[in-house]
């Protein structure tokens, strides 16, 4: 029983992407001597909700079908971050104007892709490499006139802690909840995995696929552009290569994570333990000074390493 147990928990999507978190964690406490593991933890809380993040909005297309995935994600973030910031101007007055400035425009650019997706039949990878490029450039004009200064408020909200955690991290985890039960309960979930699975079928079952898949891409760009409304408070403002660090960790946190890159499948815990195990692991990196190339390398070998013992858990399931 104890076997079986254990075999189940191994086989869960999420899991070694949480025991590679838990092994990258001490081998830092360990360098370190056994000091700053709590300051460790702390940061990583701080700051991979950013990764997690982009990485819920990137899972939900995935999980809409095989190939479908969003490369204007770095064009969005950077965008949000100046429209949400060029209405504050570093007033709390422009709190909810910019907030919503910066979730309009990722909502407007996720069903952009979706129209040229549906209505082109343009495959995703190129679609959203486009879109965003034009994204990218929209952006560098209006950051010339703009003046773009996150709100104390929103800089508190991404910096300041409760017991501990910080805000933002308690509220995108609160969120996180949230979207397991829509996944889970809700029709747009059960269309979703549908769809993913065989739109075919799903479409022979009643499922609008297509409805589905415009959803799902609204939702990646607006989860897509609220991360880069809260990163542009984090950091103090917002710059035009914001968003490029997010294009490879947004695809690197969901494939860890155990979601299925073929669609019909997804994990909200595995893509946050996947984000916990990509900060860590620059982390670890940064403290036994490697340096950019070898970093790259022993970077990809573990995410390699990790992925390969999941599918390896997943052959043995079934």
């Amino acid at each position: 029983m104890k076997a079986f147990g254990l075999g189940r928990l191994v086989a869960q999507p999420w899991f070694w992407a949480t025991a590679g978190a838990i092994l990258v964690w001490l081998i830092i406490v360990a360098y370190a001597q056994g000091a700053g593991g709590g300051a460790v933890i702390s940061a990583a809380l701080n700051y991979s909700v950013f990764f997690a993040i982009v990485g819920l909005a990137q899972m939900l297309v995935m999980a809409s079908g095989a190939g479908n995935i969003d490369l204007s994600i770095p064009a969005n973030i950077t965008l949000a971050a100046y429209l949400s910031t060029g209405q504050m101007q570093g007033a709390d007055s422009g709190l909810v104007l910019g907030l919503l400035a910066g979730l309009a425009g990722g909502a407007v650019l996720g069903g952009a892709n979706a129209f040229l997706i549906l209505a082109f039949r343009i495959p995703p990878m190129v679609a959203t490499l486009a879109s965003g490029l034009v994204v990218e450039s929209f952006t560098f004009v209006y950051s010339r006139i703009s003046v773009a200064k996150p709100s104390p408020l929103l800089a508190d909200f991404t910096t300041e802690r409760l017991f501990g955690l910080p805000y933002v991290t308690l509220a995108a985890i609160a969120a996180s909840a949230a979207l397991i039960l829509v996944l889970q309960r809700s029709l747009f979930g059960r269309s979703l995995f549908a769809s993913g699975q065989n739109d075919t079928a799903a479409w022979l079952s009643g499922v609008d696929v297509r409805r589905t898949r415009v959803t799902a891409y609204v939702l990646c760009g607006t989860f897509t552009a609220l991360a880069g409304v809260l990163f542009a408070g984090f950091t103090g403002g917002p710059s035009l290569n914001m968003g490029s660090e997010f294009l490879l960790s947004s695809i690197a946190v969901v494939v860890i994570g155990g979601t299925n890159v073929a669609g019909g499948q997804a994990s909200v815990l595995g893509t946050w333990s996947a984000s916990l195990f990509l900060f860590l692991l620059l982390s670890m990196l940064n403290a036994f000074q490697v340096g950019p190339g070898l970093r790259n390398v022993v970077t990809g070998v573990l995410i390699i390493a990790v992925l390969a013992l999941n599918k390896t858990s997943r052959m043995q399931q079934v």
